[in-house]
């Protein structure tokens, strides 16, 4: 979209790029807008810099959200909006999205690390039959994020062949606590530990605690390191589609990971 701000610019030249979905209304546009934010500026700048570029009175009320719905104030605003990020503008923070968004995510494994690492790994197996490892570490995401439930923990693997439904697929659906944009970015970066994401980061399963060991039944332990789902995917199919909503969020958010895209 049309971008805006004190000026020319790029992050590394003393601006932060940042990606602005006008959500409001059903007539607001769809497009994105970029703003240039510079690195010195606030909070009571750049909202003056976001009702210029869309033509607001300065009077409207409406907040400003990243994709998992915190509201950007005068004290996270240094810390929440970096470069790059995807940010709402909406009625209000529980408001619901009149219309989809894309989310710019940064990739930082190389092809070969991403698509083809696994697949020399399950190999590997000292001839083991490796659809079953791989299946594993499908499940084992599923695990973990229903690891909290209260209530029944249902997980479900489906094996697709109706080719008048689309291409062959396996789908893992389970009724965890979902995850966040922000939490599926980090599920897709090659060996972030579900154990170790902080300060930028956000875990997708943050808080899991190993569980006391119990006869006949699997916990979350298997992709410790945070890379067997990803090498999973890649090693039984070409590309990989995850759907996922947050208990406590109205959003569903998306994620599709495909070879044909490096």
């Amino acid at each position: 979209g049309p971008s805006a701000g004190a000026g020319a610019g790029s992050g590394g030249d003393g601006y932060r790029t940042v990606y602005l979905f006008d959500r409001r209304e059903k007539e607001s546009e769809l497009g994105e807008r970029a703003l240039q934010v510079g690195e010195s500026s606030d909070y009571s700048r750049f909202r003056a810099c976001v009702c210029q570029t869309l033509g607001i009175s300065p009077e409207e009320k409406f907040v400003i959200t990243t994709t998992s719905r915190k509201e950007i104030t005068c004290d996270n605003f240094d810390e929440t909006v970096k470069d790059g990020v995807t940010l709402y503008l909406l009625q209000s923070v529980n408001q619901l999205l009149l219309s989809a968004t894309k989310e710019r995510i940064d990739f930082l494994p190389h092809y070969d690390t991403l698509v083809k690492s696994g697949m020399y790994e399950y190999y590997a197996s000292e001839g083991q039959n490796p659809l079953p490892f791989a299946l594993a570490e499908l499940i084992d995401n599923s695990l973990s994020a229903t690891s909290r439930n209260n209530g029944i923990r249902r997980i479900q693997i489906k094996l697709l062949f109706d080719e008048a439904q689309g291409k062959p697929a396996i789908a893992v659906i389970d009724n965890g606590r979902g995850m966040t944009s922000k939490q599926l970015n980090n599920w897709a970066v090659y060996r972030l530990s579900k154990f170790t994401r902080q300060g930028d980061f956000e875990s997708d399963h943050s808080g899991y605690v190993r569980p006391v060991p119990v006869p006949r039944s699997l916990n979350s332990d298997i992709s410790y390191f945070g890379v067997g789902g990803k090498q999973a995917v890649f090693f039984v199919g070409q590309s990989a589609r995850m759907i996922s909503k947050p208990a406590d969020s109205q959003d569903v958010h998306e994620l599709l990971l495909s070879k044909e895209d490096f």
